[in-house]
């Protein structure tokens, strides 16, 4: 006869993974004998197969441990006058799947290197958001003023202006530049753009994708902003 179906996490549903999951992560933090192949499961499901529900699972499952990691984050007190730790959260899982999506070469062989790369993606949400807080952040709109980005909503040309024309000169999409105008221009989060923008957006982890676009493209033209601000400030 067969091993029993416990023994072969590919054949087993994700209810059971993940409560094998659960039980095994409670024995692997108490430091007792664990296992790693029904976390690594739905990890593979996620990750590889593309599937939402298991990903939903990785979310629901290793939520908690990521919050505890942002408590004992050393900028914690700094990062949490900026942003909810739930947005911390969304930032970082969005950081993982977008990291793992896109190197399908990265294989992970124990929960120590998964858990390992989940933590570094805290603290990355977490410093990039105390840099990013030095960034100029224009006025919102009124309500039920236009949203639209071709037409900033301002009176007066200042440096917030000239900064927010030097950013969408370098976005090459309308869909780049609309989630740009709305979290720098506007100054809004990824949770409050869907609010705003109901229907917009499929959910808010495709905002911070497509935000996590838009920041690459600037780092990667800093030098062309930080020139084409100097030439015009003269």
């Amino acid at each position: 006869m067969g091993r029993d179906t416990e023994d072969l996490p590919g054949q087993m549903s994700l209810v059971m993974l993940e409560e094998r999951c659960q039980h095994e992560m409670k024995k692997f933090g108490g430091e007792e004998p664990s296992t790693d192949r029904y976390c690594l499961e739905i990890f593979y499901r996620a990750l590889i197969n593309q599937d939402e529900q298991a990903w939903n699972v990785v979310v629901r499952s290793f939520r908690r441990l990521m919050k505890a990691w942002l408590h004992r984050h050393p900028c914690q007190d700094t990062a949490l006058r900026y942003d909810s730790e739930e947005n911390y959260i969304d930032s970082a899982f969005s950081r993982f799947w977008q990291a793992t999506s896109r190197n399908q070469n990265l294989d992970f062989q124990s929960m120590r290197s998964v858990l390992f790369y989940l933590k570094a993606c805290v603290d990355g949400a977490v410093r990039d958001t105390i840099r990013a807080h030095s960034r100029p952040v224009l006025r919102l709109p009124e309500p039920g003023a236009d949203f639209s980005f071709e037409e900033p909503v301002a009176e007066e040309h200042d440096e917030s202006i000239d900064l927010w024309d030097a950013i969408t000169s370098i976005l090459p999409s309308r869909q780049e530049k609309r989630v740009a105008f709305l979290i720098i221009y506007c100054g809004l989060k990824p949770r409050q753009v869907i609010e705003q923008c109901p229907g917009e957006f499929k959910d808010v982890y495709e905002i911070y994708r497509i935000y996590r676009n838009v920041e690459e493209r600037l780092r990667r033209n800093a030098d062309r902003l930080r020139w084409r601000l100097t030439s015009e400030g003269k």
